[in-house]
């Protein structure tokens, strides 16, 4: 898959499993901090995302320092993504 459909598809299913209706896939920047004013984002949330990336991807993230370093935005997770499956 190409970068910028996987990034794509990355923000659909953000909206999908955050339930983040009020949002399109365009309002959400590849390098928008998922965690700060904008999308305001709590850690319920982040654990959503770890789901997410879980039952689309199979990747499991294990350390919660980890998972700092990954959910930052749609940049880090697409990274994340290309370099642990085969896309």
């Amino acid at each position: 898959m190409e970068v910028a459909a996987l990034k794509l598809k990355l923000k659909e299913q953000i909206i999908e499993y955050l339930n983040l209706m009020d949002l399109k896939p365009e309002d959400i920047t590849d390098e928008e901090p998922l965690f700060g004013p904008n999308l305001g984002l709590d850690s319920i949330d982040s654990i959503e995302l770890i789901v997410l990336l879980e039952r689309e991807y199979g990747l499991k993230i294990k350390n919660p320092a980890d998972g700092r370093k990954i959910l930052v935005d749609v940049n880090h997770i697409a990274d994340y993504i290309i370099e642990n499956t085969k896309v």
